[in-house]
């Protein structure tokens, strides 16, 4: 877990988590960043990597053409789309939103841990989340009942699970 913003899902929050996650990373392009189909996502990670175009002056009378971003070369960004159907999910479509399909092969080649444009790791971590923080626990009586308690007790749980619990596949083992 590289970074986490607590709090609804709103706009906002989604560009604080990126950029937080760019300064955490030291601006460097990943591989491959994935995300659910949520398009706050696509906004706030080109304007955290893209580049500024500023178009040329035409010579022409009344206001420039405004500048813009572009994806930079190298950036690679797929989004997985749940489509659910009475409370079920009935399909799930990935597409690339920047980079191309054959970079996102490339790099999902390369990767240890998966082979396929998936959100299954945010979505466990949720899941070990609202586990451990019987605050965030489906249908209970213990919701927070003050947003500083809930927000403190989230990056507890956080911290605990990613750097004090131990990980049985990372043990060395004996010979």
């Amino acid at each position: 877990m590289i970074s986490v913003v607590a709090g609804e899902r709103t706009a906002e929050n989604v560009v604080a988590v990126v950029e937080d996650f760019k300064l955490r990373t030291g601006g460097r392009l990943m591989n491959l960043i994935t995300t659910d189909g949520y398009p706050a996502y696509e906004d706030a990670i080109l304007q955290a990597y893209g580049e500024t175009v500023t178009p040329p002056r035409t010579g022409k009378r009344g206001r420039p053409k405004a500048s813009y971003k572009v994806a930079p070369e190298g950036l690679t960004y797929a989004v997985v789309e749940k489509t659910r159907g009475k409370g079920r999910v009935v399909s799930i479509a990935t597409r690339v939103v920047f980079g191309t399909m054959a970079v996102v092969i490339a790099a999902l080649g390369m990767s240890k841990v998966s082979r396929a444009i998936n959100t299954a790791f945010v979505e466990r971590q949720n899941g070990t989340d609202r586990h451990r923080n019987a605050r965030k626990a489906r249908k209970t009586y213990r919701f927070s009942k003050d947003w500083r308690y809930h927000e403190s007790v989230t990056y507890l749980t956080m911290y605990v699970y990613n750097f004090c619990w131990p990980v049985r596949t990372l043990r060395i083992k004996d010979d």
